[in-house]
């Protein structure tokens, strides 16, 4: 889906490519910790006693989960059990 013109993809496209370097890189990290906490949060609510590796399995699942075939993904998956 696409709900953005294309003028206003230009100008965003635009402003992005105006900061620098470490600002683009700071905006990614900041993304990812938002949506991180996100999936946390939603695990937790789900289950309050997750486990770290509950909550270690879960983030490679909803970020990663799709992909790697079946067969590798269990292998991460427990090997995400096992460690600290």
């Amino acid at each position: 889906m696409r709900d953005t013109t294309g003028e206003v993809d230009h100008v965003f496209r635009a402003m992005l490519l105006g900061r620098s370097s470490e600002e683009r890189l700071r905006m990614g990290c900041s993304m990812y910790a938002a949506a991180r906490a996100l999936v946390v949060a939603s695990v937790l609510e789900r289950d309050p006693a997750a486990s770290p590796a509950a909550l270690r399995r879960s983030l490679f699942l909803r970020f990663y989960g799709q992909d790697f075939p079946p067969e590798t993904r269990e292998r991460i998956l427990r090997a995400l059990g096992e460690s600290g």
